[in-house]
């Protein structure tokens, strides 16, 4: 593994990443589904907390990833390195800044998925310390609201 470029800083999403941020995302998870896209999904985050990182360099942005926490266990999601930083420590690096910034937050443990798509990122997060654990992950996906909901309860 190379060196992470001496000019990276790892920090806190801002506005003016956002453009680069997308680009990113969309290079990399190129089989993404609509509720998925780029730049809903990062409206979508912002609108709750701001626990969106990235990996700045002089030329722009190399990595992103987006991190969660309910006050129990913390996630990581859509991280991604452009493919010309690969294998330099970047992504290390950034999972490294957002564990950490989960950790001052309070979070003991943090969960993350891989597609079954991507069976060589397992390696990757491996070498971080996760591990497999022995869990059936599931989802749904829930139709699009647009006006309050109203449950009916009886």
């Amino acid at each position: 593994m190379n060196e992470v470029q001496i000019n990276t800083t790892f920090r806190k999403y801002q506005e003016k990443d956002r453009d680069q941020v997308i680009n990113l995302w969309t290079d990399v998870f190129q089989e993404t589904t609509t509720y998925n896209a780029p730049d809903a999904m990062l409206d979508e985050k912002l609108a709750i907390d701001d626990l969106v990182f990235v990996a700045d360099s002089d030329t722009g942005i190399l990595g992103a990833c987006m991190a969660g926490y309910d006050g129990h266990r913390g996630w990581l999601y859509a991280i991604a390195v452009s493919p010309a930083q690969r294998l330099t420590g970047v992504g290390h690096s950034l999972v490294d800044f957002a564990l950490a910034s989960l950790g001052a937050l309070g979070c003991h443990k943090v969960n993350l998925q891989i597609r079954g798509s991507n069976p060589n990122a397992a390696g990757f997060y491996n070498k971080l310390g996760f591990q497999v654990e022995d869990r059936i992950s599931m989802g749904l996906t829930l139709p699009r609201q647009t006006t309050e909901i109203q449950i009916d309860i009886r």
